[in-house]
């Protein structure tokens, strides 16, 4: 009897061992968490809410959306890598946090950004429209804009997500291209937040996503100068590109979808396969299209890394030749 006591637990391991791998729970078999780096409200936000509510139909889980400012997304992509890597905590991120902020933050991790975090796919791009006041501020086209400010210098102010961020950097390249001297207003509140800066006033000028703006462009309380797209967009018809006033170097704001990089192959197939069928299908599309936004998903995780390997080395070269201020 003893004997048989003490073999018990060797017996039950076993059995434990011996279940078959289709007996074990298939992912996903809880809702999936994905954390943004901005407030609700933000292009990146309205992307994973209307791709994540598509792939609920076909992971049949709910995902489920944390936002999680500040930092220049850092915490929110700690938040995901220090998560199992099991697939249930992703992360949604921009140019800014998961590009510019791993090459001008890198020493404020404390994961390694590299080896720690693999981009699953694309979503979605945003062109960006260069957005002026309609309180108490004269240009009404871009180069009213340009003349007032050249002949104003210091006096114009615009707005961006934070010191470091994508439109920051994308601001100023363009300033030094037209040889403007404009005063930088931060705000780490994400594209809603800058939004209200210029409605209210307390900006002039920024560079803002077109679906974040197009509500209040509408409304009669912001003016687009010009858009940064490589073609006129149909809502906004009298606003030339930058690129056909010869500035070609601006890029608009996609937002892409990360996990950890120790998350099993088999469980970035699923969430893979289940946001480029949520990007592909109708409900996705028509609503993207609502928004000025472009679905964009990668054929697999290899090209998503291709993709975000030739990206990174465009926003290395961005943050070596863009004079602004040093980060904080």
């Amino acid at each position: 009897m003893a004997k048989l006591k003490s073999t018990l637990p060797s017996l039950l391991l076993l059995l434990v061992l011996s279940v078959p791998a289709h007996a074990q729970d298939k992912f996903p078999s809880k809702p999936i968490k994905v954390v943004v780096p901005f407030g609700a409200g933000s292009a990146t936000d309205i992307v994973i809410r209307i791709v994540g509510e598509q792939m609920r139909h076909d992971l049949g889980q709910q995902v489920v959306v944390e936002n999680k400012p500040g930092a220049f997304g850092i915490l929110a992509i700690e938040e995901m890598v220090r998560s199992r890597p099991d697939g249930y905590t992703l992360q949604v991120g921009n140019p800014g946090t998961n590009m510019l902020t791993p090459v001008i933050y890198k020493d404020k991790f404390k994961i390694d950004y590299d080896k720690d975090v693999v981009m699953v796919t694309r979503l979605g791009e945003v062109p960006l429209v260069l957005c002026a006041t309609n309180k108490d501020f004269a240009p009404k086209t871009y180069a009213e804009f340009v003349t007032f400010a050249k002949a104003n210098p210091g006096k114009v102010r615009y707005a961006s997500v934070g010191v470091g961020s994508n439109n920051h950097y994308d601001t100023e390249a363009f300033a030094q291209w037209a040889g403007l001297k404009l005063v930088h207003i931060p705000n780490k509140g994400g594209g809603a937040a800058i939004t209200n800066d210029v409605v209210s006033g307390d900006a002039h000028v920024a560079l803002i996503n077109a679906a974040s703006s197009a509500g209040v462009v509408k409304g009669g309380l912001l003016k687009v100068l010009a858009v940064m797209a490589d073609e006129r967009l149909p809502e906004y018809p009298d606003a030339p590109t930058l690129k056909e006033l010869g500035y070609a170097s601006g890029k608009g704001l996609w937002s892409a979808l990360y996990a950890p990089a120790k998350t099993p192959p088999d469980v970035l197939a699923t969430i893979h396969k289940a946001a480029v069928a949520a990007l592909n299908s109708a409900p996705v599309q028509e609503a993207f299209k609502k928004q000025m936004i472009k679905p964009v998903p990668n054929a697999s995780i290899a090209d998503a890394k291709a993709w975000s390997d030739k990206e990174l080395a465009h926003w290395k070269h961005v943050a070596e030749t863009v004079k602004v201020e040093k980060p904080e």
